[in-house]
């Protein structure tokens, strides 16, 4: 990787949001990465979680570097959790240990997608309808995010939500959107949980993604009245299981990722629906 977007910002609204501490509970603190150096660390996250501990198939390069990338990053910002105690005491601009980043999200606009391909969610989901549908509102895609073992708790999911919702006011966005996972590529095994998605979650009319005709899973695999919601509600994933609280939408069919070992469903935040709960909690107004 040979540069950042860190590298590319002009103006000081946007230096001062790059600098910025969006938040901070103990020796946890969620921030932007500031350097090339801070990205390569939450990329090594990232090769942990995804082909250390679940099962993605790193091709060489991957393997050799040990690190999850692709094209995306350059272009996106990187939300960390950095765990300070890992770090020494007066440490410099930029020389933050790689250890010490715990968790990471990767953050796309809609203004620098635009202008640089595209986003990474249009090679699962046909999203340009969507796009054109509500073309008078800013969208952010979110991925890539993953949390190393020992701090998946509370703490470290609040900070991220903390640092997201601090992200989307300051750059004024209307609808955070990605895919989320499920581990496994056999949705029959999925059924329950993908139809429970399907029954109680989907999109509304003015809201609907379908995912790309080639790559279509069905996610209505069981009839409603034979869903346990509870039984159903458990075989999700946590990270999913936050989204639905805090009142996403999910979008029409299942996308299978051989590459990263996972069956991947479409949430959809319209900001402005995002439960008062959530808002009152996390937001920043």
């Amino acid at each position: 990787m040979t540069s950042t977007r860190t590298d590319r910002r002009d103006g000081p609204a946007e230096a001062a949001a790059l600098s910025a501490s969006f938040g901070r509970k103990g020796a946890l603190e969620v921030r932007l990465a500031r350097s090339a150096s801070e990205i390569d660390a939450a990329q090594a996250v990232r090769y942990r979680v995804f082909y250390e501990e679940m099962s993605a198939k790193p091709d060489a390069e991957t393997r050799a570097r040990k690190r999850d990338f692709d094209r995306f990053d350059e272009i996106c910002d990187h939300l960390l959790v950095v765990d300070h105690s890992l770090a020494p005491e007066g440490i410099g601009e930029g020389e933050l240990p790689p250890q010490a980043v715990v968790g990471c999200y990767r953050l796309l606009r809609q203004e620098v997608a635009g202008k640089s391909g595209g986003f990474y969610t249009a090679s699962e989901y046909d999203i340009a309808p969507l796009l054109a549908r509500h073309a008078d509102l800013n969208f952010l895609e979110l991925g890539r995010s993953c949390v190393l073992q020992p701090y998946r708790n509370k703490p470290t999911v609040e900070l991220l939500w903390h640092g997201i919702m601090h992200y989307v006011t300051a750059h004024k966005l209307d609808v955070m959107f990605g895919c989320a996972s499920f581990e496994g590529t056999e949705p029959g095994k999925l059924a329950a949980p993908l139809s429970y998605l399907h029954h109680h979650h989907a999109a509304p009319d003015g809201w609907k993604v379908r995912a790309l005709p080639h790559l279509y899973v069905e996610m209505n695999r069981m009839a409603a009245e034979d869903l346990d919601p509870r039984e159903a509600l458990r075989a999700l994933p946590p990270m999913i299981k936050g989204y639905l609280r805090a009142g996403c939408y999910i979008g029409e069919g299942a996308v299978i990722d051989h590459q990263f070992g996972t069956t991947d469903v479409l949430i959809l935040f319209p900001v402005a629906q995002i439960s008062d709960r959530y808002m009152s909690k996390f937001g920043t107004k």
